[in-house]
């Protein structure tokens, strides 16, 4: 009977506790013989023993329940069954990954459990129709972006939307942007980029997702003002959807609305009481239709007080609103 080089055994051992055991399900020496003999690999009951004790002595958790025939099962792994639980459940929910890589990554996770768990990765979350990206290169954009902001590099790219027969259409007949990225935030399930505007004179946001043609230019970054910091902007700043400048906008909210202005701007977020029915928060937000639309949902109960500008600009949407 030929046997196996010793190492390629004790690996061969591995792999089938990783793929076949976990704490409800174990192996005893005779189903390890079996389970290695379907794959040519031949050994004694005392060299498998050895083998599992050599195993354990280089730092695997392989637990050994013993009885009239011990058995055998991989305790640790990478990543425990609750966790790749949340993982697959993010990269469900996840808006920019498209469909196909979404199954590849959980087919891919689920290989880091045993066969017996695997089918307990099968979630089925209901994401109430949110679309997933159609972006297929979307892992390849999103590592030039954190390359480019490693080396401190300006990117180019061009920018799609879509119009009525759902087709891409290059933003602005297709214009190269080119921008100092500065970091990436993760928002509603999706990629934005932080970055300086010349333009605008500015941070803007892009949605990582609707950006192709991604280059990495050898023109250094813009410095980033002067106590700029990403993290604090991403805390500060109402929804990456815009691609204006932010500006500080104070609100008069109902008390009942404090819920609904901690959960967007967060638990710091600067308010003060007004009288005994309203409180007043000042929030910088990128002020877009997304923001006014988060304002319109609260039927007035949440009203926006300064700048002018700005309040009038909600007036003027409402109008074309109802008015056409």
């Amino acid at each position: 009977m030929p046997k196996a080089d010793g190492k390629l055994r004790c690996i061969a051992i591995y792999k089938l506790l990783a793929q076949e055991t976990d704490s409800e399900h174990s192996l005893t020496i005779q189903q390890i013989i079996d389970h290695l003999e379907m794959d040519g690999i031949y050994a004694y009951r005392k060299t498998i023993v050895a083998d599992i004790e050599q195993i354990i002595a280089s730092g695997i958790d392989i637990v050994c329940t013993r009885s009239s025939q011990n058995r055998y099962y991989l305790n640790s792994r990478l990543f425990s069954l609750s966790e790749l639980k949340l993982l697959v459940d993010a990269v469900e929910a996840s808006q920019c990954i498209t469909q196909a890589k979404s199954a590849d990554l959980i087919d891919r996770l689920s290989a880091m459990t045993s066969v017996h768990n695997a089918d307990k990765l099968c979630r089925h979350i209901y994401l109430s129709r949110r679309m997933k990206s159609d972006n297929e290169k979307i892992y390849d954009v999103i590592d030039r972006c954190h390359e480019a902001i490693q080396k401190r590099k300006q990117i180019s790219f061009r920018y799609y939307e879509y119009d009525g027969k759902k087709e891409r259409v290059f933003r602005n007949d297709g214009e190269i942007y080119q921008f100092s990225p500065y970091g990436m935030t993760w928002d509603d399930s999706r990629y934005y980029l932080v970055w300086y505007s010349l333009k605008h004179e500015g941070i803007i946001t892009f949605r990582v997702d609707r950006m192709t043609n991604v280059k990495i230019l050898d023109c250094p970054c813009i410095p980033m003002q002067n106590g700029f910091n990403v993290a604090d902007y991403v805390k500060r700043v109402f929804h990456m959807y815009a691609d204006d400048a932010s500006e500080i906008v104070s609100l008069k909210c109902r008390n009942s609305m404090m819920k609904y202005v901690i959960d967007r701007f967060v638990i710091d977020v600067k308010t003060q009481p007004l009288d005994d029915e309203y409180f007043k928060a000042i929030v910088e937000v990128s002020v877009s239709p997304t923001f006014f639309g988060w304002i319109f949902q609260f039927g007035g109960d949440i009203q926006i007080i300064k700048p002018e500008s700005v309040r009038i600009r909600f007036e003027r949407m409402g109008k074309k609103i109802f008015c056409g």
